[in-house]
């Protein structure tokens, strides 16, 4: 790339944000848009086979692989946080579901002073991002880039979800339908048995846009300010710094580790961190980086006597064979699904006004997961992940270095109070009186995780702390507000720099009860009117 090179709109970080605004942006025709993204092309089959996760998940190819400081209420354990290193971002790589959150979290973010960001408001976007299998109704929509389907009916989910109902937990058709509460079937972002990432949903129907312009394995390195104003970004691409520049606005997408790790970089954050990196302080903004929030979990399991469940794929060449001719011919069985179609939202507490917990059933459970692979159980089982969706701890975003290939520092301090501890036993609790139901009796061998010897409050905790993870739902170090922590205002702008924004996961003030690409998704969305409106 030349350095005179000029674009009207520049986005860094093509995820599941970035891909959705570059699109957007470019749609008209008026403007030319550059998206650069430090990974590579989607072009692996494991991306779009559904079940491929479980490959995507440890490669480094198409991953950060990213990792936390060692969490000092989780025995010093280090948190692994796989992000997509890709188009598509982390919606190519992750478990596809498509959960928006609560509606009363929306209205929560407007009480906090960002306004139009309230249910009625960001609904219209969740809408028209959807193409939905159900139809439209007043709460989905149809004709949308982003296919949203329901998944094939399943033995083992049936009677999950039977054990469910049997349990004391009401059936819910639409968990981002009328009310969150119940037991229910996932929609996941899924079309004819392959992936629906934002890169297949709103680049490939771009690419033929001569005023789009896609560079891949360009790791964005800093974005260069002049007096208080974006004028361009530097990248690092093939071994080489180059520059592209701005004519109205740079929107960075970089997700919630990505985002204030840029910024950083860039000069802009909390004063004193800059100081001591050695970084030219530009802009002092305290709040990047800080309001860090997960969700965090714990997977249960259940051996069973019935080959219902995906663990018989592992160590069989036959059950592998026949799996992947099924796919080939008729884009169906194991390999066309999530392998997680059953969940749960409840409450810790009957007094609480909306669930801070979630079940994901799975029909598969793993002994373990690392940065380096997933180990699942060597004989039929279901796995059942015990969610916390609003812990109290709050972490940070940090340099490590100057050099902006070394990845930032994460925290996330889990576990900091009584409550994050008794939600997390409620859920394992709740989790073993599903499991205990009849519909379930002739099937269940035995527990496997946690283990029946884990039976008291102590032991459960102790076992929450040896084996707890967080949940792959980052969101908030780019917080959207109006106090003096906020990052980015109402409009996504950054707070203080003229023709910056910043559009991803980052800006959620309080983290979502339920999953984040659809929220993200949704403030792709409507951030991408926002700019056109103000261009």
């Amino acid at each position: 790339m030349r350095c005179s090179d000029r674009y009207d709109f520049i986005v860094i970080g093509a995820g599941s944000a970035g891909c959705v605004v570059a699109s957007r942006l470019s749609e008209s025709g008026k403007h030319s848009v550059l998206l650069v993204e430090a990974g590579g092309k989607d072009n692996s089959p494991w991306i779009h086979i559904p079940v491929g996760y479980a490959k995507t998940f440890t490669d480094p190819r198409v991953n950060w692989l990213s990792e936390s400081k060692p969490e000092p209420n989780l025995n010093n354990r280090p948190m692994f946080q796989p992000r997509g290193k890709v188009l598509g971002g982390t919606s190519s790589i992750n478990g596809m579901l498509y959960i928006r959150g609560n509606r009363a979290d929306f209205d929560d973010w407007a009480q906090l002073g960002c306004e139009g960001w309230d249910y009625k408001s960001v609904l219209p976007y969740f809408r028209r991002a959807e193409d939905n299998e159900r139809g439209a109704d007043e709460f989905h929509g149809v004709g949308g880039p982003l296919h949203v389907s329901n998944q094939p009916n399943q033995a083992l989910a049936e009677l999950l979800l039977e054990a469910c109902v049997q349990a004391g937990i009401p059936y819910n058709p639409d968990f981002n339908g009328v009310q969150q509460d119940g037991a229910g079937y996932f929609q996941a972002t899924l079309k004819a048995g392959r992936r629906w990432s934002t890169a297949t949903a709103y680049l490939e129907p771009a690419r033929g846009r001569r005023n789009l312009t896609i560079l891949t394995k360009a790791h964005a390195t800093r974005v260069v300010i002049e007096n208080h104003k974006p004028v361009g970004v530097e990248f690092r691409s093939r071994n080489e710094i180059s520059r592209a520049y701005a004519n109205r606005e740079i929107i960075i997408s970089g997700g919630a580790f990505g985002s204030p790790h840029l910024l950083l970089l860039s000069g802009v954050g909390p004063g004193q961190h800059l100081q001591d990196m050695g970084i030219p302080v530009l802009h002092e903004l305290p709040g990047v980086g800080s309001n860090l929030q997960e969700h965090f979990g714990i997977p249960c399991a259940w051996r069973i006597n019935r080959r219902l469940s995906m663990n018989h794929l592992r160590g069989s060449l036959p059950h592998q064979l026949a799996a992947g001719l099924k796919y080939i011919l008729h884009s169906s069985g194991p390999l066309a699904q999530t392998g997680i179609h059953v969940g749960v939202f409840f409450r810790s507490d009957p007094r609480l006004d909306r669930p801070d917990l979630e079940m994901i059933m799975r029909a598969y459970s793993t002994m373990g997961r690392t940065a380096k692979k997933l180990i699942p159980h060597p004989f039929p089982t279901f796995g059942v992940g015990v969610q916390h969706l609003r812990p109290e701890g709050r972490g940070t975003v940090r340099l490590k270095s100057r050099n902006p290939i070394v990845q930032p520092e994460i925290r996330f301090n889990f576990l900091r109070s009584a409550y994050d501890n008794q939600a997390m036993i409620t859920g394992i609790r709740t989790a073993r009186k599903i499991a205990g139901q009849v519909a379930l009796k002739d099937l269940v061998v035995e527990e496997v995780l946690p283990g029946p010897s884990i039976a008291t409050d102590e032991q459960l905790l102790e076992e929450i702390r040896s084996r707890g993870a967080a949940c792959l739902h980052p969101v908030g170090s780019c917080a959207m507000g109006v106090g003096n922590d906020a990052v980015v205002d109402s409009r996504l702008k950054v707070r203080g720099i003229v023709g910056l924004r910043v559009v991803d996961a980052s800006i959620m003030p309080s983290n979502v009860r339920g999953h984040t690409n659809a929220p993200t998704i949704m403030i792709a969305e409507k951030a991408s009117d926002m700019i056109l409106a103000d261009n």
